[in-house]
């Protein structure tokens, strides 16, 4: 990304297409009451003009994947990472058992647009819009048929290598980098925008509901910069010893500085490095 791009999109926005992203459509009677079964947020919020973002995790309280849902009518709608369609798919099937549910794969259907930043208002005939926050910022999703024409934008239109770039430096979390199997919710700092504590049980909820009450998880997300190089999968050290692991990175347009995520174990204090040399200043992901 070049530091004219960068300094564009943090004044006015820009567009992304997010088509490839895996789609799916929840039908039934109890789709609400099963899929809040499923997921780590209250589905009982989901409204057909906002998205409600929320985490799928095992029966230990660990990260399946992520996804966005919103209400259509009489159906929810999922939108997740497009490595999770053969994954989240089989996994919310699993449980469908006596409940009045059907889950049907829509990838192929439905192109979606991401619009972020300033004014990220647009109008786009046939489009369904949904406000969504995908980079911690006001942004609307725009779902058209796959058959509409690609839509007309009066912003910039950035690359998905472009959106990575941005959301690294907004320190938003992502399957698989920071969310997968080896991480709690709570770890990625989603307590906030991804949990909900008072709506009842969900798969994994016994685990999370622990941490919560005794405050103690095995590593916290960090959002980091360096005036070295770094890579994802360097080593983080602390007092000469392994404190956790780089999980994305990028190089900052505009500063030319490394930046990116890392986990460190929990308890952590000092200086932080890399094996490789690097010194690490860093600030907490919330």
């Amino acid at each position: 990304m070049t530091p004219e791009l960068f300094q564009q999109i943090e004044t006015e926005g820009a567009a992304v297409d997010l088509s490839a992203r895996a789609k799916f459509r929840l039908t039934g009677a109890d789709r609400v009451r099963y899929l809040n079964g499923q997921v780590t947020n209250d589905v009982r919020s989901a409204r057909q003009d906002q998205s409600l973002y929320a985490c799928v995790t095992d029966l230990k309280g660990k990260i399946v994947g992520n996804l966005y849902i919103h209400a259509e009518g009489e159906s929810l709608i999922l939108d997740a990472e497009p490595d999770l369609r053969d994954i989240l798919g089989p996994r919310l099937e699993r449980y469908i058992i006596a409940d009045d549910a059907e889950l049907t794969d829509i990838t192929s259907d439905w192109s979606l647009w991401h619009i972020f930043g300033p004014t990220s208002e647009q109008s786009i005939d046939d489009a369904i819009q949904v406000k969504s926050n995908r980079l911690g910022t006001p942004g609307i999703d725009l779902w058209l048929p796959s058959s509409s024409a690609r839509p007309s934008f009066a912003r910039t239109t950035i690359s998905a290598d472009d959106f990575e770039t941005c959301r690294i430096l907004r320190g938003i979390p992502r399957y698989p980098n920071e969310l997968n199997g080896d991480a709690f919710p709570p770890e990625a700092g989603l307590e906030a925008t991804a949990m909900s504590y008072t709506k009842g049980c969900y798969v994994g909820q016994e685990v999370l509901s622990r941490i919560r009450t005794t405050g103690k998880m095995p590593r916290a997300l960090i959002r980091w910069t360096s005036e070295h190089p770094v890579a994802v999968g360097d080593v983080v050290v602390s007092e000469e010893k392994a404190a956790g692991a780089i999980t994305s990175a990028t190089v900052h347009p505009v500063s030319r500085l490394s930046a990116g995520l890392a986990y460190i174990k929990q308890g952590t204090s000092g200086p932080l490095s890399t094996t490789s040399g690097a010194t690490l200043i860093t600030s907490v992901c919330a």
